[in-house]
């Protein structure tokens, strides 16, 4: 298969060439003006950010972006589809407020938000694409009917996924309520009672009333209401809620892998991924922990699958910082060389999502890393 091309630009700056100005080139020099936007509905894909999480992209990047494709005749929004688990983005309403308090409104980011999957998330298209895990993945309205998909994607760690990038901003975070559901739903979490703690966390948090403690101060999980959304993997902070054995790390990232390409069927797309503020998990949480590596770039190219790849390699390559989560669960190691993800996040494989995306023709792992 021949290698996709990846444009890498590091963050170094000039009083001449500051960071939008670098994003800008880049998209170009990546060929972004090759697609014929005019009069064309552009879906821009971000993860607004949970209030009290402040990893997510800053706003002034979707603005020049934006800027850039109204130049070109384009009709850009901003837009991504309600959450599954409890937040202040499990509905239209509480998601828009979010956005524009996180800076993503027509001042701020120079465009218009709309919710990609509607008021309560119902709204969606069946986009059949014979899947293997997903027969035909059930993506918000406002995405499936854009003419164009453009991504940009803060990349970090996940605590089911092993990181978040291009697929899973895609893949997950284009997915309607119900999608998501469809995406989680073997993945219902069980308790590791000798790791419980009792600290009532993951019940207080838990959207579905599924969560309770028991006489002994357990945490203990009630399946007919269960849905599988993870909330609580991510909120625990002892590793005592953990996948079950109905699910696994490698079938989830494979049908996000699935979700992410009915995202893109026949339309054009393109793809930006931020190596920045690289938090452990992900920015669905109104918190961030400490950076695990430190900033080092922006990468773009027309292949999701090859950008995620070489942004993995990059994170590979680079240091552990002092202070972050990795650098205190493993006090005296030296991680140049080692996958950070799955040392923050060991029973995750990312891995394989990018192969089942290969497989099925949404891109290639071969990369050319051209850097600017």
């Amino acid at each position: 298969m021949v290698a996709s091309k990846v444009y890498f630009t590091n963050l170094r700056t000039t009083p001449s060439s500051n960071l939008l100005a670098k994003m800008e080139r880049l998209v170009k020099r990546a060929g972004v003006e090759t697609i014929d936007f005019k009069n064309q509905f552009v879906a821009i894909k971000i993860h607004f950010g949970e209030p009290g999480n402040l990893a997510f992209i800053r706003p002034n990047y979707v603005a020049r972006i934006a800027d850039l494709f109204r130049r070109l005749g384009a009709k850009p929004f901003l837009t991504d589809s309600n959450t599954l688990y409890s937040g202040n983005r499990a509905n239209a309403v509480d998601h828009i407020r979010s956005a524009m308090e996180n800076g993503f409104n027509p001042i701020s980011a120079k465009c218009d938000v709309i919710i990609a999957d509607g008021l309560k998330g119902a709204s969606y298209r069946e986009i059949h694409i014979d899947g293997e895990y997903c027969k035909s993945p059930k993506i918000g309205t406002v995405i499936a009917d854009a003419d164009i998909v453009i991504s940009m994607n803060h990349f970090k760690g996940h605590e089911q996924s092993g990181f978040g990038g291009a697929l899973k901003n895609l893949g997950m975070g284009s997915a309607s309520v119900g999608g998501k559901l469809e995406l989680h739903s073997a993945s219902k979490p069980v308790v590791n009672r000798k790791s419980c703690t009792g600290c009532n966390v993951c019940a207080k948090n838990c959207a579905h009333d599924a969560i309770h403690l028991n006489s002994n101060r357990i945490a203990s999980i009630d399946y007919d209401k269960c849905v599988g959304c993870g909330q609580c993997i991510a909120l625990c902070q002892y590793g005592a809620a953990v996948m079950g054995d109905g699910e696994t790390s490698e079938r989830l990232n494979c049908k996000i892998a699935e979700y992410a390409k009915a995202v893109v069927l026949d339309k054009p797309h393109f793809h930006v991924n931020f190596i920045m503020n690289v938090s452990p998990e992900c920015d669905c949480w109104n918190h961030n922990d400490a950076a695990i590596i430190p900033d080092l770039g922006i990468a773009a190219s027309f292949d999701p699958v090859a950008l995620d790849q070489a942004c993995a390699d990059l994170v590979i390559k680079a240091p552990i910082l002092s202070g972050s989560k990795l650098a205190e669960k493993y006090p005296h190691h030296h991680a140049e060389g080692k996958d950070k993800f799955r040392m923050v996040h060991p029973d995750t494989n990312w891995q394989a999502g990018l192969d089942h995306a290969e497989k099925i023709g949404l891109g290639t792992r071969q990369y050319e890393l051209i850097q600017l």
